[in-house]
């Protein structure tokens, strides 16, 4: 079936991008790859598509990541859209092992930003890369408008992180907790606990503010490092895997102070494996695999429910469905 017209345009980054232009979204198993406005890295074999004055401006910013082989970190150019988050060509090996490969993504501004992939896929080094945790091999970082590695401090002022480990102060009470990355955070003392007081009871932490951490669930413990990390108010909140392992009720309440944040101008990036949760929240995601943004886009130009349809085929299926596994059919002996 014939989906459309195709044409090709440049990313914020100038890399090809690929727009179809459909009258009406209908997809099927084998049109699964026709992504309506979304942005396809992969496409980069195929740069005699690219206007030729496009190009050249292509070639010529991807100067700002391999120029100075002194400092790779560089400078990033200006920006060319507003973005809250720009990742240009990030690399990242341990050892012999590339986990991140020539990454460019960009997370615009106020958005609810998902960043899905298989285990291994290179999600949590590119967020430990973005958030000043991790240097990377090469590559630039941008948040708010700040160069991460160039300017960490200034990043992180702009920057609010709940990592995959919960580290925490486990001798220290919930509201001390919060109080303390608030003074850590230039808050003043009234201000911080006038802020603190209020995300403890946002995220039903009110009964247990004055119990140690060293008590606290493993929920209670994510919505208290949810909560330091947004007691500055950052321009950016960055989660890893911030659903795993959370009951519905806590996940409930940590849905909702992620979209009022949202809602008044913040943009959250989380990283996920799970489909279902990243389809309920965002409104933009981008498919990882092998270190590579494979696709990126608004989720609202696809079809509901068909998220993960689109991740396994640009991903790879559903392995090897030949494998003979006819003993699991024969009910018990």
């Amino acid at each position: 079936m014939s989906l459309g017209t195709v044409g090709f345009g440049i990313s914020v980054f100038h890399q090809p991008v690929i727009f179809l232009v459909v009258p009406a979204w209908g997809i099927d198993a084998q049109d699964v790859p026709a992504i309506g406005s979304w942005h396809l890295p992969g496409l980069n074999d195929a740069s005699d598509l690219v206007p030729t004055a496009a190009l050249a401006r292509h070639r010529l910013d991807r100067r700002f990541v391999d120029a100075d082989r002194s400092n790779p970190l560089g400078t990033m150019p200006p920006p060319s859209a507003p973005a809250a988050v720009e990742l240009a060509g990030l690399r990242k090996r341990f050892g012999d092992k590339v986990a991140v490969d020539n990454l460019w993504l960009t997370v615009p501004r106020g958005s609810f930003f998902g960043l899905v992939g298989p285990n291994g896929a290179g999600k949590t080094t590119t967020l430990r890369m973005l958030t000043g945790l991790l240097r990377p091999d090469g590559g630039l970082v941008r948040v708010a408008g700040a160069d991460v590695w160039p300017d960490p401090t200034l990043a992180k002022v702009r920057l609010g992180l709940v990592p995959d480990g919960l580290t925490v102060f486990e001798r220290l009470t919930g509201a001390e907790m919060l109080v303390y990355a608030g003074l850590l955070r230039g808050l003043p003392e009234d201000e911080a606990q006038s802020r603190s007081r209020g995300l403890l009871d946002a995220l039903g932490l009110a009964d247990d503010a004055d119990a140690l951490i060293v008590d606290y669930s493993h929920g209670m413990r994510k919505k208290v490092v949810l909560a330091s990390a947004l007691i500055h108010r950052p321009d950016v909140l960055v989660l890893d895997e911030p659903f795993e392992g959370i009951d519905p009720v806590s996940s409930a309440a940590i849905r909702d102070v992620l979209h009022r944040y949202r809602d008044h101008g913040g943009t959250v990036l989380f990283s996920s494996h799970v489909m279902e949760v990243v389809e309920r929240l965002c409104d933009h995601v981008a498919i990882i695999a092998q270190g590579r943004i494979l696709a990126s886009g608004p989720l609202g130009s696809l079809p509901a429910g068909r998220l993960e349809d689109v991740f396994l085929h640009v991903v790879g299926g559903r392995g090897a469905t030949d494998t003979d596994l006819s003993w699991l059919e024969r009910g018990s002996a």
